[in-house]
């Protein structure tokens, strides 16, 4: 049995899949100074142009996924039809694990390896290969954005954007864009120091004018497996006590503030993302059992979770407030889902912020 812990962090990691995108403008005829006010906003106009393509264009690509010493390769597929999103993320390695999003925002995670099918509904409309946000003034307070020289890569000429953090909330990223078709090549996330946590390679990109509703199915049989469905049941309301961040680091807001109840679970769980336009950070807030397991010892998928482990290239921190496990997951440093976690306090509803909605 999975448990609904282990559903929402399976859930956070499809969300944290990736965070490049494509473009189709025409490119500037010459090099602006990396350094001046004109070439941070040079570099600014090629990560909103990513952000665009990536939701308006039909692409079929074949990428590596590098994450510390593993090496996985991903096939996607991505449709817009009329405005309508569909999409196919399938992992051409080890289990051949698929993940379907379908243009109604019902997301469908196949794991053939655990004989488990989970639905659930993504909390926000970017695409399987999120396009970077859009930067607005703010995010200047805590990344330098700037081009850097022009390379070649793959038979290519390209444009190297950086994205740098000013501190130690946050990683940063490096982008190679096709200066022709203005798709992305490749993309590195670094952390402060500009060691490389993650590295995504496309080997192959090709973006033709109409894909087939076959090339959107997935191929995993599904006779005889589990289906696990995480229910929206909306947003938190006023009035009511709920456990929220009592502090954030500097940046973050909260953005998306969503229920759900997971698989057979009675009481909804919440999942709250924060972000500071770049970074982002999901904390799932789920109530745990009123009554301790008949058993002597409590099983492995009913143990509440504690400490520090890491994400892929993130971390994630788990720890149990008031009765709640309070997990913090996201792409960046330690210290700021271990922050996040612990500033968790019931705070009365009439209280709490507003999302924002992106």
């Amino acid at each position: 049995m999975i448990g609904a812990g282990s559903v929402a962090l399976g859930t956070a990691r499809i969300l944290y899949a990736a965070a490049i995108g494509g473009v189709l403008l025409t490119t500037p005829t010459h090099a602006a100074d990396p350094g001046s006010a004109a070439g941070a906003r040079d570099a600014r106009a090629w990560l909103e142009r990513m952000t665009h393509a990536l939701k308006t264009r039909n692409y079929v690509g074949t990428f590596f996924h590098v994450s510390g010493r593993r090496v996985e390769t991903m096939r996607i597929v991505h449709r817009d039809r009329d405005g309508r999103i569909t999409e196919r993320l399938e992992s051409l390695d080890g289990a051949g694990r698929e993940y379907v999003r379908h243009s109604d925002g019902r997301l469908v995670c196949y794991f053939p390896d655990r004989h488990t099918v989970l639905v659930a509904t993504r909390p926000s409309g970017t695409p399987f290969l999120g396009a970077l946000p859009k930067f607005g003034p703010g995010v200047d307070q805590f990344y330098r954005i700037r081009e850097l020289p022009d390379e070649r890569l793959l038979g290519h000429q390209v444009k190297v954007i950086a994205v740098d953090p000013k501190d130690q909330f946050r990683f940063g990223y490096r982008l190679w864009i096709d200066r022709r078709s203005a798709m992305p090549l490749k993309t590195e996330l670094r952390d402060a120091g500009g060691r490389v946590l993650e590295q995504i390679l496309f080997a192959s990109l090709t973006m033709p004018a109409t894909i087939p509703d076959r090339e959107l199915e997935a191929k995993v049989p599904t006779t005889g497996v589990r289906w696990i469905v995480q229910r929206p049941v909306g947003q938190t309301t006023a009035g009511a006590a709920a456990l929220r961040p009592a502090a954030l680091p500097p940046g973050f807001r909260l953005t998306v503030a969503a229920a759900q109840t997971i698989g057979a679970a009675h009481r909804p769980a919440e999942h709250l993302v924060y972000s500071d336009g770049l970074a982002t950070v999901s904390l799932f807030v789920e109530p745990r059992p009123r009554t301790a397991p008949s058993s002597a010892a409590a099983t492995p998928a009913e143990a509440p979770m504690h400490g520090l482990a890491r994400f892929d290239s993130g971390f994630v921190f788990s720890t149990v407030v008031e009765g709640h496990q309070v997990t913090a997951v996201g792409e960046v440093p330690a210290k700021t889902v271990e922050f996040i976690a612990h500033s968790v306090r019931a705070v009365d509803g009439d209280a709490l912020p507003t999302a924002l909605h992106r």
